[in-house]
């Protein structure tokens, strides 16, 4: 398969979807009308030979879906213009309002020169893989410890144990006192005077797609506290990357320098560890969600605990971090077979398509996701299990 294969076959799997009928509970039921915002990049790690890599986005603007224009040996994607999601004065994501005019909204410039316009939704709590990333930067530096004693309003828990709550259970708590650490040791910070830490490591990493800006140091992070929506940005393109940097068995990454230090060095252990153990498998994988009227089956992710003979088995396993509000879902990570010599590739997906497309009360978003989740699988095993 080559890159540009990949990338019609993305195409393809998402048109499938039909996303733009998905019941929209903002109108009633009735169908969403326009095409939801998607982000989604893959890369796929065979055993033998070069990774292989794409990014397609669909809107509004170009529901048939355009892919996105990247040299792996480059890294940014040259033909999208990214604008970053917004909110009103009272706090409304007013993009994905029904009858928004995104003629009249005042789009803020994320990143990137190119012809095609594209609103990156926001990533909700997917944003948590960057605060942890981040954590697991200053304990390499010395900065802090895994060990470390943080205490809160909530609570007195090591550093380690925090990045786990934050990651396994997406607890907006832990991810305070989170943000607030990285404030105390130096990796976030008011940008005043210029970028602070954590964005001038991923500008150097080519990954200048992932903003965690306008947080508080007492940990604030939401929209209230002056972050939240069009502050905290990724694109999948970045995202992707940004995994495959952590992902001890992805070759070296061919956008940097030969011979560049790893992103992160004895932390990685944990890091993957609390990715491991992320619970809400209810986006792209959709194992948490068995038995609810309609289910549709994600990728075949092994759910954290289960027996190998229980319900919660499944054929691979999902390294990676959710994010869901009422307009957004996001879903990120690294797929490995359970099986020796299987499927290994990293997903990232992006979107508008919250839990106003939800089906069920217990659901974060359309069945549609999941089943695009399968269609990828699909795609990945008949590439690089044959």
């Amino acid at each position: 398969m080559t890159n540009e294969q990949l990338a019609q076959a993305l195409l393809e799997a998402v048109r499938a979807q039909r996303f733009e009928e998905t019941p929209d509970a903002l109108q009633g039921g009735s169908p969403v009308g326009v095409h939801p915002s998607i982000d989604l990049a893959v890369v796929a790690f065979p055993r033998h030979g070069a990774p292989v890599h794409a990014n397609v986005l669909f809107s509004r603007d170009f529901p048939a879906g355009v892919v996105g224009e990247v040299d792996i040996t480059d890294g940014p994607v040259r033909n999208i213009r990214f604008v970053a999601d917004l909110q009103d004065q009272f706090g409304v994501s007013i993009a994905w309002q029904p009858g928004s005019d995104w003629r009249r909204l005042p789009w803020r410039p994320l990143m990137g020169q190119g012809a095609c316009r594209f609103v990156a939704p926001y990533p909700a709590s997917l944003f948590k893989l960057l605060v942890l990333v981040a954590c697991g930067r200053i304990v390499d530096a010395g900065r802090s410890q895994w060990e470390t004693r943080i205490s809160a309003n909530c609570g007195t828990r090591s550093l380690a144990e925090w990045a786990l709550e934050m990651t396994k259970d997406s607890s907006d708590e832990a991810t305070t006192v989170l943000i607030a650490h990285l404030h105390a040791c130096g990796m976030l910070g008011t940008e005043d005077r210029g970028p602070h830490a954590l964005h001038r490591l991923f500008t150097a990493q080519g990954l200048a797609g992932l903003r965690v800006a306008g947080t508080r140091a007492d940990g604030g992070w939401n929209n209230a506290a002056g972050a939240g929506v069009g502050q905290l940005q990724m694109t999948a393109w970045d995202t992707a990357r940004l995994l495959w940097l952590i992902d001890p068995d992805a070759p070296p990454a061919p956008w940097m320098p030969e011979g560049s230090p790893s992103l992160l060095g004895e932390s990685r252990e944990h890091v993957l560890h609390c990715l491991r153990e992320q619970r809400l498998h209810d986006t792209l994988s959709s194992g948490a969600l068995a038995g609810l009227r309609g289910f549709v089956r994600g990728i075949p992710a092994h759910l954290p605990g289960a027996a190998d003979d229980s319900a919660g088995r499944g054929e691979v396993r999902f390294l990676h971090k959710t994010g869901n509000t009422e307009n957004c879902s996001a879903n990120a990570g690294i797929v490995q077979s359970k099986k020796a010599g299987g499927r290994h590739y990293v997903v990232a997906l992006i979107s508008n398509l919250g839990s106003r497309y939800a089906p069920d009360p217990a659901c974060a978003t359309t069945w549609k996701l999941p089943a695009l989740g399968a269609a990828i699988d699909r795609i990945m095993k008949d590439f690089l299990e044959i």
